[in-house]
C-alpha cells in the first residue's frame, strides 16, 4: 500500500525481515506447536529414525552377505531389492514382520502414553553408555536427534536409488 514502507531485508520463511517488520519466525504448523502433543511427535521421530537407521543397513548388507541357502543366494535373488517379491508367497515373512513389530509396539505404548514429557521422548533404559554427566547426554541426545533425521533422509534416497537402478550397492548406473 501507499503509506507502508518499502520491503527491504531478506523474506525468510514466509516472514519479512527487515527494518520495518521484525516478527517471530515460528515453525511448523499451529496444531503441532501444541504443548501436549510434542512428546509424541518427538517419540515417533525417534522410533522413525531408529527404525531408519536399522533399514539402511538392512538395504546395505544383503548386498554382500547372504543367509545359507540355494534360495536366498546371490543367483537365486541377484539384487536385494528383489528379496520381498522373492519370499512373500513362500515363506510368510509379512505376516511375521507384523506380527513381531505388533508384539513391539504393544509392550512400549504403555511407556509412551504415561511418560509424556521430552526429557523422556524415546528413552528406554539403555543408557548404560551414556556419559554420566548431564551435559554429556544432552549431546548424545541431541546427536541421535541428528542422526536419525539424517537417517530417514538417507534411506529414502537410498531406497529411491535402489529401485530406480536395479543395481546392488552402490545403486549406480
Amino acid at each position: 500500500s501507499e503509506g507502508s514502507p518499502p520491503r527491504t531485508g531478506h523474506r525468510l520463511r514466509g516472514v519479512w525481515r527487515g527494518p520495518h517488520r521484525q516478527r517471530q519466525v515460528r515453525t511448523g504448523p499451529a496444531w503441532c506447536r501444541e504443548t501436549h502433543l510434542v512428546p509424541y511427535f518427538r517419540e515417533a521421530e525417534l522410533k522413525h529414525g531408529r527404525l531408519c537407521m536399522l533399514a539402511y543397513v538392512g538395504l546395505v548388507v544383503p548386498d554382500f552377505v547372504r543367509l545359507p541357502g540355494e534360495k536366498f543366494s546371490f543367483e537365486a535373488v541377484p539384487v536385494s531389492i528383489d528379496a520381498h517379491t522373492a519370499f512373500a508367497g513362500q515363506t510368510g515373512v509379512n505376516a511375521q514382520i507384523l506380527f513381531w513389530i505388533m508384539i513391539l509396539e504393544l509392550c512400549c505404548a504403555k511407556k509412551v502414553f504415561e511418560w509424556n514429557s521430552l526429557e523422556v521422548a524415546g528413552d528406554y533404559g539403555l543408557t548404560n553408555m551414556f556419559p554420566k554427566d548431564e551435559e554429556g547426554q544432552k549431546r548424545m541426545k541431541t546427536a541421535e536427534l541428528k542422526n536419525a533425521r539424517l537417517a530417514m533422509l538417507a534411506f529414502g534416497g537410498a531406497i529411491t536409488q535402489a529401485v530406480l537402478t536395479r543395481h546392488p550397492f552402490p545403486w549406480l548406473y
